[in-house]
């Protein structure tokens, strides 16, 4: 997430909403990571003295409990985190960490379940506000990795949209105060394994992306009213990706990647451009730099792992010939480089790759050019979350809980290994506020911070 520039003057007041809905690469201040991966979808927060090293209790201001199971992220605007969570009022199988077959669940659970949107005080962890929008028995199945509260919230700075796929979107403002929602109807996923893709805003808009195997579409609401503004059909199968909101000299595009193709539309619903050739599960959100927009997927059993890197201006399909790794608005591409669930970071001028096997390597932003190859992370194991970057360095949470620390630059070095602990699982992508880290694990969110020292319990 980027360390970019959101001005915090309220006399600005509508640039500084459109500004911020807008993810663009412009500097974030202090205690505002509103969305998936915080500003312009980059995961990046430099200059916010965050901790490099931590167990349980060392360098933690807090950490609390957070009933159910949900792999969305936490966001964080002033002193306020919002957090999504689904509770199984019978008994949840326990999913086993790692890569693995055999997680389908083709079945939905037979007992109640409750989805929850929770606020929290940032400096104490407190449970400010708890909201129940949904209580029954879940329409659709899930894989066993995955949960019923995996697509991330997203804020404006005035209220909070919190979207729970198969179900609905609901807002609330900064009190607690329902002001809309909207149903939507349950459809089938592949194998059954449930839906991920978080929403995002632009200029007073929330766009949510629901690809499905049976209805898929790209819907655009006014965040204020909840009024349906337009929906368009997609000629696509289940997916798992974020929408991203991509703002170049030319215009303002929304990027849906897709296992299919990846599509980009303007902000009424129009097609602009599409291209395919992605890996047969499409997950990673795009981001971008450069005046270049990236787009990638790497699910681990194909040989097609592509990275792209886009140029602006583009109209019609721009789908590359087998044998191509450029063209006219394709800059390069790295066919085997994309990751399977984490999202790239990019961190100066290079990309950073967590593969979910535990590999990392680098390219270089602009020309694609390999700047180290795969590394092996030692006992690296699996990663869900996706990686991201302060202060010259890049974070890599995996499964287990264990963050290991790598140096940006041209070459690998592990500098730091951190622990939560035994029996710790990981899957959310972390957020940063200010000079606060928030790491979720499928029972406690926990707030590093220099200094801290959490009280034995």
């Amino acid at each position: 997430m980027t360390s970019s520039a959101w001005f915090r003057v309220a006399a600005i007041g509508m640039f500084h909403y459109l500004a911020l809905s807008a993810t663009a690469e412009a500097a974030s201040p202090e205690n505002e990571w509103p969305q998936f991966r915080g500003p312009g979808a980059l995961g990046v927060a430099d200059g916010a003295n965050l901790p490099d090293r931590w167990s349980a209790t060392d360098n933690v201001l807090w950490k609390q409990a957070i009933a159910g199971r949900g792999w969305s992220s936490p966001i964080v605007w002033g002193d306020k985190i919002f957090v999504t969570t689904v509770i199984n009022t019978g008994e949840s199988e326990k999913p086993t960490k790692g890569l693995y077959f055999g997680g389908n669940r083709p079945k939905p659970p037979e007992t109640p379940h409750q989805w929850k949107v929770l606020c929290l005080n940032l400096n104490s962890g407190s449970i400010v506000w708890e909201k129940t929008v949904h209580e029954g028995v879940p329409a659709q199945s899930l894989h066993l990795k995955n949960s019923y509260a995996s697509e991330t919230p997203v804020t404006d700075g005035e209220r909070v949209y919190a979207y729970f796929g198969n179900l609905g979107v609901w807002c609330f403002d900064f009190a607690g105060r329902e002001v809309w929602s909207k149903p939507f109807e349950p459809h089938a996923t592949r194998f059954g394994w449930g839906t991920a893709a978080s929403p995002v805003l632009h200029a007073g808009r929330l766009y949510i992306v629901d690809d499905n195997d049976e209805k898929s579409f790209l819907v655009a609401f006014d965040a204020k009213t909840g009024d349906e503004i337009w929906r368009v059909a997609r000629d696509e199968k289940s997916n798992w990706a974020t929408p991203y909101i991509w703002q170049n000299d030319l215009r303002t595009e929304i990027v849906t990647p897709g296992t299919g193709k990846v599509r980009s539309y303007d902000l009424d619903g129009q097609l602009l451009w599409e291209f395919s050739g992605m890996s047969s599960i499409t997950i990673p959100t795009p981001f971008s730099k450069f005046g270049l927009l990236y787009v990638t997927s790497g699910y681990v059993m194909d040989k097609l792992r592509p990275l792209y890197a886009i140029k602006p201006g583009a109209s019609g399909d721009i789908s590359l010939q087998e044998d191509e790794t450029t063209s006219e608005f394709i800059a390069w591409t790295q066919k085997q480089a994309g990751p399977y669930n984490t999202s790239p970071v990019l961190y100066g001028e290079t990309i950073y790759v967590l593969l979910d096997r535990g590999f990392f390597a680098a390219y270089d932003a602009k020309t694609g050019a390999e700047v180290y190859k795969q590394e092996r992370i030692p006992e690296g194991r699996a990663f869900t979350a996706s990686p991201w970057a302060a202060d010259g360095k890049i974070f890599c949470l995996n499964e287990d809980g264990v963050t290991f620390v790598i140096k940006a630059g041209p070459t690998f070095e592990i500098l730091h290994t951190n622990s939560l602990g035994d029996d710790v699982m990981c899957m959310a992508t972390p957020a940063v506020a200010g000079d606060k880290l928030l790491i979720r694990t499928d029972t406690q969110l926990y707030c590093l911070q220099q200094g801290a020292k959490l009280a034995a319990e």
